[in-house]
């Protein structure tokens, strides 16, 4: 078996989504699992999830299909809608809910008036500029979906572009905009609120809120971290050391020889690699847990092993190496490796074995 591992925690999922529970207690939960549940596995995760929240929220049809043939019942978002009338009927039938963000979708709905009603997520471009409609475009969308006997029920969302950052007037802008159009339509639910929304923003949460990584104990700020926040990780990259080896003052160590010891050191050569997810542009220094103290990653990121600095230290082949998760924050490792946590929980391969706990 790949030494790699991933150790998912049960008990650190249901804790984030009390979290949330306690932040927004008004608020229906739509629990975003899409990306394979931001790579911790969506079957296992939306299981786990099913009981403690309203609805989940995939990208696309074919992720909400394997939740279903795995015999979860609650409620899916398609948060892209669908595309085809295939998609629809399929949506129709297995009691999913399709966000609206473009003219060819509502027109769909209008060819199709057979079948079960569904609930349309009606998409509010306020800002982001991605999908949606305009604001000036609304009123007539959701008039046209309120008579159609496709459409049982309407909420109207839009999603912040940048809720993660307080010094940005574009999240203020944006609930602006939501504020004048929810005026001037009939009251309905309305949903606003991602992860960092939810923890900073109680005035967004309205009817539905939507956490996404907050919920796999990740911080969506750069600034704040998850323990700051009492969000819990809900994974754990662990792998161990397969070999240690004496390093010579001046011996370059590993591809391109882009490091090399000042003095005579040890390093620890970790099973894990870009071919198991761990990102390849982590710069040397990036942290290591090796038996729960701290080491500097050392030289290029191999694709099955990387190496570690540990000095004159007493590790040995066989001890165990965290790369993220308890211990050492996924949001440290990403600032390091210059992305965000959602990138390092998405590209993990399937060379990682995963095992709740």
């Amino acid at each position: 078996m790949r030494d790699a591992t991933l150790l998912l925690s049960r008990e650190a999922l249901l804790h984030n989504v009390a979290r949330v529970r306690a932040l927004a207690p008004q608020s229906r939960v739509l629990a975003m699992v899409k990306a394979e549940a931001y790579g911790h596995g969506a079957t296992t995760t939306a299981a786990f999830l099913a009981p403690h929240v309203d609805a989940l929220g995939v990208a696309f049809l074919e992720e909400a299909l394997a939740l279903r043939d795995a015999g979860i019942d609650t409620p899916i978002v398609l948060m892209e809608g669908v595309f085809n009338d295939y998609e629809l009927a399929t949506a129709r039938a297995k009691n999913m809910h399709v966000m609206v963000h473009q003219h060819a979708q509502v027109d769909m709905l209008a060819r199709h008036p057979q079948g079960l009603p569904l609930t349309a997520w009606l998409k509010v471009d306020s800002g982001m500029h991605r999908l949606g409609f305009r604001p000036d475009e609304v009123p007539d969308v959701y008039h046209r979906l309120e008579a159609m006997p496709a459409v049982a029920r309407i909420v109207v969302c839009s999603h912040f572009a940048a809720a993660d950052d307080p010094a940005s007037p574009q999240t203020e802008q944006q609930f602006r905009v939501m504020q004048q159009l929810a005026a001037a339509l009939p009251a309905l639910p309305l949903s606003l609120a991602n992860s960092a929304a939810v923890l900073r923003l109680p005035e967004t949460h309205h009817q539905w809120v939507r956490p996404g990584i907050m919920l796999y104990g990740s911080s969506p700020f750069v600034e704040e971290s998850a323990e700051s926040l009492d969000l819990k990780p809900v994974m754990t990259l662990v792998s161990r050391v397969i070999a240690v080896r004496d390093i010579r003052a001046g011996e370059p160590v590993g591809y391109s020889a882009t490091w090399a010891p000042a003095e005579d050191t040890r390093i620890a050569v970790v099973a894990i690699g870009y071919g198991d997810g761990y990102p390849r542009h982590a710069p040397s220094g990036t942290p290591v847990l090796i038996n729960g103290k701290r080491y500097p990653l050392v030289g290029r990121v191999s694709m099955d092993m990387i190496t570690v600095d540990i000095g004159d230290d007493n590790v040995q082949p066989g001890d165990s190496a965290v790369l993220w998760g308890t211990g050492l924050s996924a949001d440290e490792v990403a600032r390091h490796a210059g992305t965000i946590s959602y990138e390092l929980f998405c590209r993990l391969t399937s060379r990682v074995s995963r095992i709740w706990q």
